[in-house]
């Protein structure tokens, strides 16, 4: 609790600087009343939340986001969230807002208003604006009696016992349960819009997370038949060990339609080496995996990726609609393209 940082406080007034260990003991106390903040939300989402969600998901118009001070700085945040998974919004400053900008508000937005006390003046002020352009106002508020609570359609209860500032001043935990609730309505928002990962995509396409969600198996896989390892199913174990040293480890399988019937890496290999003694005129379909995993060069990189690690694999044999081998993408390449 607070009060716990405030006789530490006043100990270290008297007695001198904080041990390190005593340091860390504080940083800890934070994260953990700035986490029960949060999880006390947890219990305050009901109809109040429904409603929000229900006049920020069927508006026509965008979210204006607006707040003062650290409550401001969280309402850039949300904004610029609801923004990137497809809730259009824009942050006003109350102060600005008085002094023009609230002429780009339109009656088919809504606004969303963070204040801790739910009292801040210049806050205040615009709400009446609002008010009379007939805006609705979801408010993210401490305080359920202010006047911004008074203005509002809606009301989000972000109130908390007490900041993890050892004054009981600083907003710290206030600032991080109204994040939180910011992030829930997007998050609530991009499941009732059935916003996709390909959605996202096309609203990040710089950096290295729009390489991640936009770069497709194609980009990167290996299509050059000098490239491509393959053997037929009556190829030896013997061929097989040469391919694999050679083509980086695995080695697709084929029929005679370069249909993909299994794989053999170097794995496999050794597996059936250690059971048994003579094995290079082996057929490599007594050793090879039957049911290997495989990739299209329309589906997603970060995709083949995800199956990679999941199956503790280090590369995907690449196959058209048909089943015939078109590539081969090892898990190196995604590395090198910045999707792993």
């Amino acid at each position: 609790m607070a009060q716990v940082g405030r006789a530490v406080f006043e100990r270290a007034r008297e007695s001198g600087p904080l041990s390190d260990a005593e340091i860390l003991e504080q940083a800890r106390r934070v994260l953990r009343e700035e986490g029960e903040a949060v999880l006390e939300l947890v219990s305050r989402l009901g109809p109040s939340f429904l409603e929000a969600l229900r006049l920020l998901g069927d508006m026509k118009g965008r979210a204006v986001v607006s707040g003062v001070g650290k409550s401001g700085i969280i309402a850039r945040k949300i904004a610029a969230t609801l923004t990137s998974t497809g809730t259009p919004a824009f942050y006003l400053h109350p102060v600005e807002g008085m002094h023009g900008d609230v002429g780009m508000m339109q009656r088919d937005d809504v606004l969303l208003a963070v204040s801790k006390s739910g009292e801040s003046e210049e806050l205040r002020d615009l709400l009446g604006i609002v008010k009379r352009l007939g805006v609705p106002i979801v408010a993210l508020t401490g305080n359920a009696d202010s006047s911004l609570a008074r203005h509002a359609d809606v009301v989000l209860d972000v109130h908390v016992r007490e900041e993890a500032c050892p004054f009981d001043l600083a907003p710290t935990s206030s600032t991080t349960a109204a994040l939180a609730m910011g992030d829930a309505l997007a998050v609530a928002l991009l499941l009732r819009k059935g916003f996709t990962k390909e959605d996202f995509a096309r609203l990040h396409p710089g950096g290295a997370l729009g390489r991640r969600l936009n770069l497709r198996v194609a980009d990167v896989m290996m299509s050059a038949p000098a490239e491509v390892p393959a053997l037929g199913p009556d190829a030896t174990l013997r061929e097989a060990m040469i391919e694999i040293a050679h083509k980086r480890g695995t080695v697709p399988i084929v029929d005679g339609e370069r249909r993909v019937i299994g794989v053999i890496t170097a794995g496999d290999l050794t597996r059936y080496a250690e059971r048994n003694e003579r094995f290079f005129p082996v057929a490599v379909r007594e050793a090879m995996n039957a049911n290997p995993r495989l990739t299209t060069p329309d589906s997603l990189a970060a995709a083949a990726v995800y199956q990679m690690e999941t199956h503790g694999i280090m590369a995907l044999p690449v196959v058209d609609e048909e089943g015939r081998l078109v590539g081969i993408v090892h898990l190196h390449d995604l590395l090198r393209a910045g999707v792993a």
